[in-house]
């Protein structure tokens, strides 16, 4: 080891190395990533900052790491952060090769935290230049961070309703319970040491675009020179009688999750909407309540976004853990006792008894406060902005789940695309383009929920709603013991890591399972797979690759209508 803290180790041959392999080497007690592509070798973190998936069961597109759990990309290059989900970059070493042996250098510091902050500009006390940020969230925590690593030197205001700082809402349903600060994506010195202002507890009330003045509810302004609106949404609230008695729950924040949860042990618990937040809540809350009762509109769950098949899978491993499904139907009213809910009636005139009422039944957005100025919505209040992230309004930009963009997949047509992964491309734009650099939105929306242990993802547009449904979609699962296995259809994929690998397991949106691993196998339906829309760019560095493989969606030979990719494994 030198005197900078760096250690170089020899960590395998050139020959043991294939063309477009991602291997994990020994260096230093820490692992490492070791890339070959296009002949070249490359060193990053072996681990996705995201959420610690390992890269090398990840996929290699042209210089493109894609992470094989939530999608986030990286260049192998630089380690820099190409797609979303993730705040952080990867930490890129140096290699050389001599008389046939791979040498890496690292310093131990960069080995042992195996994540990189991109470098960030410091604030300048004389730039009065402000760029004010309405919301807390994820796309706001990304514009504010890339404006520094942009070299922007002004004044960063982040004004939030919420008494946190920015957390991982994605945990709230997933893993309802965890205390608040263990969802903290950044703490409060990170802030601090970058100049960005957090104002929480502070919700906007009006904005005066002509006057360039956001106004708060205890009374506060603030002056403006850009401004991001970043509000997100709330969930949509029940209509009907009784929705006001007490065990009624809508969850929107650590301390709702905790409430629940609470709330639930050992009582009958009965959750009204049979999508992503409804189904995650029943699975978290299977083994704890004493029953768990799931009422939905559709046929099957996810049936809007993911069609029934996926929707029966999930279906019936929610059901192995004791769930109970009432399918198209509808809750007509609740009822209590003592200002208490003790049950639902459905519109069917069937009753269920219920101690807690959990409601998930989508979102609206939180955009009231825009109603006087002349910020143009859609009609069901999300802000219209361009590709640009820019709204009707100069110098005013909108976010994440409140803003309404032109979708590529579904032909441009304008839609709040609302996953965690898109809040966060948002923010990223909209930076980019308060810094006049004109670069427009290109990204592919990539879900993922996560049930009992069982992961399910998809990437592409949602199938229903104002986009209409899918005309095809590919759908990649691992079943479990016990599971009925469908017959492996001609979309079947070779085993990752196979060198006859197809092109869409090679932009990793369908992995399959080794063929070794028993008692589990894997089927596929004959379904076509999804036009990657007009808004795929071809990869970076490289002519050979399909269009849309830089974005991590299979090729396509013949145009189909826009769809989406899914796949269920175990993770």
């Amino acid at each position: 080891m030198d005197a900078e803290g760096s250690v170089t180790e020899m960590v395998c041959r050139e020959s043991d190395v294939r063309e477009g392999e991602l291997r994990e080497v020994e260096m230093a007690g820490h692992r490492v990533l070791l890339v070959r592509s296009q002949t070249e070798f490359s060193a990053v973190g072996s681990k996705c900052p995201h959420a610690g998936a390992p890269l090398s069961k990840g996929v290699l597109a042209g210089n493109r790491l894609r992470c094989p759990w939530h999608g986030a990309c990286f260049s192998i290059r630089s380690g820099d952060i190409e797609e979303y989900p993730t705040l952080d970059c990867l930490p890129c070493f140096k290699v050389r090769v001599e008389a046939g042996k791979v040498f890496v250098t690292a310093r131990k510091q960069d080995l042992e935290a195996g994540r990189r902050l991109k470098a960030m500009s410091e604030p300048c006390r004389g730039n009065e230049d402000t760029v004010l940020l309405l919301g807390g969230g994820a796309a706001a925590l990304v514009c504010a961070e890339t404006l520094r690593q942009e070299g922007f030197t002004g004044r960063i205001i982040m004004a939030t309703k919420e008494t946190h700082l920015p957390y991982d809402r994605t945990q709230l349903s997933k893993a309802m319970g965890k205390a608040p600060e263990s969802l903290y994506l950044r703490q409060q010195d990170f802030f601090g040491a970058h100049g960005i202002e957090v104002w929480t507890g502070r919700e906007a009330v009006r904005v005066d675009t002509q006057g360039q003045k956001a106004h708060f509810q205890d009374g506060a302004s603030q002056r403006y020179d850009r401004l991001l609106i970043a509000t997100g949404s709330s969930p949509r609230q029940l209509g009907c009688p009784g929705s006001d008695l007490q065990g009624v729950c809508s969850l929107q924040s650590p301390e709702d999750a905790h409430r629940i949860l609470q709330l639930a042990a050992g009582k009958r618990v009965l959750i009204l909407g049979a999508s992503f937040i409804g189904m995650e809540v029943a699975a978290c809350l299977s083994d704890k309540a004493s029953t768990v009762s799931v009422v939905g509109r559709e046929a099957f769950p996810f049936q809007a976004a993911l069609g029934p098949h996926v929707g029966g899978v999930a279906m019936r491993m929610l059901q192995n853990k004791g769930v109970t499904f009432r399918m198209g139907a509808e809750v007509a009213e609740l009822r209590g006792k003592g200002g208490k809910v003790t049950e639902a009636a459905l519109a069917s005139g069937e009753t269920l008894p219920a101690d807690v009422v959990v409601v998930g039944i989508g979102v609206t957005s939180n955009s009231a406060f825009l109603k006087d100025t002349p910020i143009a919505m859609d009609p069901g209040g999300a802000i219209l902005v361009d590709l640009f992230m820019q709204t009707s309004v100069p110098r005013v930009f909108a976010a994440g789940d409140v803003a309404s963009f032109p979708v590529a997949l579904a032909g441009g047509t304008p839609s709040p695309v609302r996953h965690w992964q898109v809040a966060q491309a948002h923010g990223h734009a909209a930076a980019l383009n308060m810094l006049k650099q004109q670069k427009a939105l290109q990204t592919v929306p990539f879900f993922w929920t996560s049930l009992l242990g069982n992961s399910i993802r998809y990437a592409g547009r949602q199938g229903a709603g104002a986009l209409g449904p899918p005309a095809g979609a590919q759908m990649q699962q691992e079943w479990g013991p016990g599971e009925p296995l469908p017959a492996a259809g001609r979309g079947a994929r070779a085993a990752p890591n196979s060198r006859s690998q197809p092109p869409a397991a090679e932009h990793g949106l369908h992995r399959t399972a080794a063929p070794s691993r028993r008692p589990r196998s894997t089927g596929c339906t004959e379904q076509p797979l999804p036009a990657a829309g007009r808004g795929a760019r071809a990869a970076p560095n490289s002519r050979s690759q399909p269009p849309a493989a830089e974005h991590g969606l299979p090729e396509l030979k013949a145009a189909a209508a826009p769809g989406a990719g899914v796949h269920v494994v175990d993770c």
